[in-house]
């Protein structure tokens, strides 16, 4: 029994991993494609059973992977991210929630036929939007920071509010009314509050810890993990669910104390997330069954009807009104709101307990929440691209260039680059060098680009290309391994490093074929050397473009008609095609070169002349 369960758990592994190198290459939302790959495994050929295969083991794995994904979810809730959408998010917080409590309910109830107590515990749970979803779908995308920070608060806050919703509920259905019942919902809010300070008091005592080195760089990672875990198993064995209130406020917390270590900690849990994210899903809609599906009835098309098209635009334009919310926005958040992996996760548990329990309606809970995440993340992840075009609030494909370290040569690729129709900016932290770049009337800001706080105030969606250009090859290099990760090294680039200062191993790509580090750029400047534009057609070829290089020039970079561009690289070699721009670098002329183009401009002007007999 063990080798067939290792090949399941392999399979999972390929399975999930697959699916989301799939959605990252057409762009699509990631949990489609793992909800298909698990319900072929699953119902279609037969493959997984997780309930036969995992067995007792099957719901604390899942649950263990829905708190470290949400703990993932609380690191990424920065602060700073809240003083943009600060007042969007409070809205749909405090009005949103309770108005979309209830209109969920109604749909429930008047749509899929179920009664008002398993209505109200169900429409509890659809609070929720599934962060898992809504990550991928923003970075597919390109809207205003202020929406998607929106998008994002919303889901990740209100994972544990909707889990705690549907917890009051069932305390009211299995306690009764009354007295007994309003000691039930005293009990779920003191076991809520109580898991919120072990979270703050858990993420307060690693950031402590962290940084006065009580605990070694190697074990920061296995002991953060490992904190999650206890913080939210202790929790939940005080009040069901009230877990998630821990790990969510624990990740906030961290996310918003320094540690020193911070980014690595994150890149660690995003790359662990992403697996369980993977896997869990695979295993939820593995065990979904045609017969699960039959019981549904067909009014449950209803039921999404009201959900998706009355229930959430009614709780945003309701809870957005009067804010300072553009109309165009207020209309996207409205339509986006896909139900992932939390739904589904809470739904299985509560359902699981009152079907033992023999209430009526209960064991249509589990496929209703399977046909809600299908149904939301489909239309949502594939509408969402069009409906922000629609509106006027995708800003396209970023294609901006931005140069890091301000000097001679860096200002003489900016307007090149700029000429040739590719939007450029530039940054340093010395406000004397921002003059030259201010002259040319260039995009520059003054800041440390590894300051935490003067990145997060650039839209990196809106640039391709990210240049370390500085005078100094450590400085560059700290910069490739910063943004690397967050960006992806394709579009990090450096100048090659100086092997005489003892710095040999760029970071990241390097600018040119050759190795030209900073101060090979800068003598050449200084020497005279430019760079210009030069439009590839059928009458004059990249092949003739070669051809007639001089002696040491080179193509820098090749823009597309439609602003697209490519560095020529030691990473990379871009084919260049008819009506491409090419902008390189070129030696200073000689009198002679300027007197020979001179009299062969003179000479097509003149056209041929006579011969003399």
């Amino acid at each position: 029994m063990a080798e067939p369960l290792m090949m399941k758990i392999a399979m999972i592994g390929v399975l999930g991993v697959t699916a989301q190198w799939v959605a990252w290459r057409t762009g699509r939302p990631a949990i489609v494609f793992l909800l298909a790959a698990g319900i072929i495994v699953g119902p279609i050929v037969g493959i997984l059973d997780p309930q036969v295969d995992f067995g007792e083991l099957r719901d604390p794995i899942i649950k263990l992977a829905v708190a470290v994904i949400l703990f993932e979810g609380g690191l990424q809730l920065n602060l700073r991210d809240l003083r943009e959408a600060g007042n969007s998010v409070r809205r749909l917080i405090l009005l949103g929630v309770p108005i979309g409590w209830m209109a969920c309910s109604a749909a429930v109830h008047f749509g899929a036929g179920l009664s008002w107590e398993i209505s109200m515990l169900f429409g509890g749970i659809l609070v929720v939007t599934g962060p898992t979803v809504i990550g991928p779908m923003l970075r597919a995308i390109n809207v205003p920071r202020r929406v998607g920070d929106t998008l994002k608060w919303e889901a990740i806050i209100n994972d544990p509010i909707g889990a705690l919703l549907a917890i009051v509920i069932f305390a009211e259905m299995t306690f009764g009314s009354g007295e007994e019942g309003h000691g039930s919902l005293l009990s779920v809010a003191i076991a809520s509050l109580g898991a919120g300070a072990l979270g703050f008091a858990l993420g307060w005592l690693l950031t402590w810890a962290f940084p006065r080195g009580y605990v070694p760089e190697y074990l920061k990672a296995p002991v953060l993990l490992v904190t999650v875990i206890a913080g939210f198993v202790v929790a939940d064995f005080v009040q069901h669910e009230s877990g998630l209130v821990t790990v969510t406020v624990m990740g906030m917390v961290m996310g918003n104390r320094q540690t020193f270590a911070t980014n690595t900690l994150r890149r660690f849990k995003e790359d662990l997330a992403v697996l369980l994210i993977a896997g869990v899903f695979i295993i939820l809609s593995a065990q979904l069954t045609w017969e699960n599906l039959t019981l549904l009835p067909v009014r449950s098309l209803l039921f999404l009807v009201l959900l998706m098209f009355v229930a959430r635009p009614l709780t945003v334009l309701v809870s957005l009104m009067w804010s300072d919310m553009p109309w165009k926005e207020r209309l996207f958040i409205a339509w986006i709101a896909p139900r992932g992996i939390v739904a589904v996760a809470i739904t299985g548990l509560f359902a699981l307990r009152l079907t033992e329990r023999g209430v009526p309606g209960a064991e249509l809970l589990v496929p209703l929440a399977f046909i809600t995440a299908i149904a939301t993340i489909t239309a949502h992840g594939f509408t969402a691209k069009w409906w922000a075009r629609y509106l006027g609030i995708d800003r396209g494909q970023g294609n901006g260039l931005m140069l890091i370290g301000i000097n001679d040569w860096s200002v003489a690729l900016a307007e090149a680059m700029q000429k040739a129709g590719v939007p450029v900016a530039v940054a340093d932290s010395s406000k004397f060098k921002l003059r030259a770049a201010r002259k040319k009337e260039l995009d520059a800001h003054m800041g440390d680009m590894l300051d935490d706080n003067f990145r997060h105030h650039f839209d990196w969606g809106s640039f391709s290309k990210v240049a370390a250009l500085s005078d100094s090859d450590a400085y560059n290099a700290l910069v490739c391994s910063e943004l690397g990760p967050e960006l992806g090294f394709d579009k990090v680039l450096q100048v090659a490093p100086d092997q005489r200062g003892g710095m040999t191993t760029p970071r990241a790509g390097m600018m040119f074929k050759e190795p030209l580090t900073i101060y090979d750029l800068q003598t050449r400047i200084a020497e005279g050397w430019y760079l210009s534009r030069t439009k590839i057609t059928d009458q004059f070829t990249f092949d003739q473009f070669k051809s007639q290089l001089e002696e040491g020039a080179m193509p820098v970079a090749v823009v597309r008609p439609d602003g697209n561009y490519t560095f020529f690289s030691s990473i990379n070699t871009p084919s260049v095609g008819d009506g491409d721009t090419i902008v390189g670098f070129y030696p200073p002329e000689t009198a002679e070169d300027h007197k020979a183009k001179r009299e062969a401009k003179t000479q097509n002007a003149n056209g041929p002349q006579p011969s003399s007999a």
